[in-house]
């Protein structure tokens, strides 16, 4: 009897850790459930967090075709420097077409910033190249 009450207690404890260890690798993985999905936490971690960590998770392990992407940002944070403003990049829609395993991701960059008093803003669309890499993953940015 005592063994099958420990049997049983060990089957619980088994299936509880099975448990916890689901819910948490669905709680902790990042979401690239969809290529507009995935460019827009890819966005948000670029140029909200400001994250290379959380980029990388988004992205296509060759990264080559993101350099305009990056040159990008390394330009706002330039112009963050000289003229001792933050800029800040939205965006709305993103406009998704493609197929099963390659989609294109279009979307307007809002950026902003207040210098010396005036508020600056610019729009511009850009084109992403998205992969579904056992979740959907942005290959390349370029500005349209």
């Amino acid at each position: 009897m005592l063994m099958m009450v420990g049997g049983l207690v060990a089957l619980l404890c088994l299936g509880g850790a099975g448990v916890a260890f689901v819910a948490y690798r669905e709680a902790t993985e990042p979401d690239r459930s969809a290529p507009d999905v995935a460019v827009s936490n890819y966005l948000r971690a670029l140029f909200v967090e400001r994250n290379d960590v959380d980029t990388s998770q988004y992205s296509c392990e060759d990264q080559a075709g993101l350099a305009s992407i990056k040159a990008f940002m390394s330009d706002l944070e330039s112009r963050e420097e000289r003229f001792g403003a933050q800029f800040n990049v939205s965006w709305g829609s993103l406009n998704t077409g493609g197929g099963d395993r390659v989609a294109e991701v279009s979307v307007d960059l809002q950026i902003s910033a207040l210098i010396d008093g005036v508020r600056q803003s610019d729009v511009q669309s850009w084109r992403f190249e998205v992969v579904d890499e056992e979740g959907w993953r942005v290959c390349s940015a370029v500005r349209a």
